[in-house]
C-alpha cells in the first residue's frame, strides 16, 4: 500500500510519482489542511436538500485528508486506472472516483493558483511597475495543444456528432486547449476545450485573453492575420514563406530567432503533458475535463512561483 510515510523517505519516487518535491507537496497540504472542515461543512450544506440524514452523518472517509490528496496527485501524474489507484490505496474504485477525488478537487483549486486567478490580477495591471511584475519583458506567448480523446460513438446514427472532434491534422479525435504564458513560464491564461476540428486561430479569435498595450504577443504562423484583425494588440510572428518564393537570410535569421523565443510556451505545454492526464488519451468524460487542466496548470504555477522565490 502507498502512504505519505513511505515515499516521503524516497524523494525521487515522490517527486516521479507526484510532479512535485516534498517540500511544494507539503506547501499545498498545509493550505489544503486549513480549509478542509470549513470545505467539508460548505458541501454538506450545499447537498442538504438531497440529503435524508442529518448533516455529519454517513459513512466517514477511509483515508486522511493527506492520503488523499497524495491519492489525487499520482492520479493525475500517472493516470492510472481507478481500479489500480484503489489497489494502491487499500479502497474500492467506485470511492476512488465518487467520493475521494471529486470531492477534494474544488478544495485542491483553492489553494493553487489557477490560470484565472493570475489572469484577474494581470487584468487589474496599470502602472508600468505592475505590468512587468506580471509579463517580465513585456512579452506573452500564446500557442493550442491538442490532446487525443475516444472516438465518439455514434448513437443517434449522425455523421456529424462523430466528426465534430475529429482532426485532419492529428488523424485523431482531438480536443484543443489555448495557453497564454510569460517569460516565467507562467500559465497565465488558459481557454476551455475546444473540438480539435477548431483551428488555432478560430479559437483565439473568440477565445483571445486581453493584456495591456505594453506586451507584445508572440505567436506562430497557425495565427497569421492577428495583426490585421487585432490592430491594437502588439503582434509578433514569424515571416510567411510565399509561393514560388524563398525567405531572405534577414528573414530566415528572423524567424530562428522567434523560434528561441517562443519555445517559453512549448516548453510549458511539454510540462503539462508530463501529467499523463493532459498526455495521453483522456479517458475521462469530456465535462471533467476543464476541471483536469486547471489544476495541472495551477500545480505548475505553483512550482514556477516556488522556484522564483528561491532564485530571489
Amino acid at each position: 500500500m502507498i502512504s505519505y510515510a513511505r515515499l516521503f523517505k524516497r524523494p525521487l519516487l515522490f517527486r516521479s510519482f507526484t510532479g512535485l518535491t516534498v517540500s511544494e507537496f507539503d506547501s499545498i497540504y498545509i493550505g489544503i489542511e486549513s480549509k478542509y472542515n470549513e470545505h467539508e461543512r460548505r458541501r454538506r450544506l450545499s447537498n442538504r436538500k438531497k440529503r435524508q440524514r442529518d448533516v455529519g452523518a454517513g459513512r466517514p472517509f477511509k483515508l486522511k485528508v493527506k492520503e488523499r490528496f497524495l491519492m489525487l496527485l499520482i492520479y493525475y501524474r500517472l493516470y492510472i486506472t481507478f481500479i489500480l489507484s484503489g489497489f494502491l490505496f487499500d479502497l474500492d474504485q467506485s470511492n476512488v472516483c465518487s467520493r475521494d477525488l471529486s470531492i477534494l478537487e474544488p478544495l485542491v483549486k483553492e489553494c493553487i493558483p489557477l490560470p484565472k486567478k493570475l489572469y484577474k490580477r494581470t487584468r487589474r495591471a496599470r502602472t508600468i511597475d505592475e505590468v512587468e511584475e506580471n509579463f517580465p519583458g513585456f512579452k506573452a506567448f500564446i500557442d493550442a495543444t491538442e490532446q487525443e480523446i475516444p472516438r465518439p460513438t455514434n448513437k443517434n446514427k449522425s455523421k456529424k456528432r462523430t466528426t465534430t472532434f475529429y482532426s485532419g491534422k492529428k488523424k485523431k479525435h482531438t480536443i484543443k486547449t489555448q495557453y497564454m504564458v510569460n517569460n516565467e513560464g507562467l500559465i497565465l491564461h488558459k481557454t476551455g476545450h475546444k473540438s480539435g476540428r477548431k483551428h488555432d486561430y478560430d479559437i483565439y479569435k473568440h477565445n483571445h485573453p486581453l493584456t495591456p498595450v505594453q506586451v507584445e504577443n508572440v505567436f506562430d504562423l497557425g495565427y497569421f492575420g492577428v495583426q490585421n484583425d487585432f490592430p491594437t494588440v502588439k503582434s509578433v510572428l514569424p515571416f510567411r514563406k510565399k509561393k514560388n518564393s524563398i525567405l531572405s537570410n534577414e528573414e530566415r535569421t528572423y524567424n530562428r530567432k522567434h523560434s528561441q523565443l517562443s519555445i517559453i510556451v512549448e516548453h510549458a505545454i511539454c510540462r503539462i503533458k508530463k501529467f499523463g492526464i493532459m498526455g495521453v488519451k483522456f479517458r475521462n468524460r469530456l465535462r471533467k475535463y476543464d476541471n483536469a487542466s486547471d489544476i495541472v496548470s495551477g500545480l505548475l504555477n505553483f512550482r514556477v512561483m516556488q522556484f522564483n522565490r528561491m532564485s530571489l
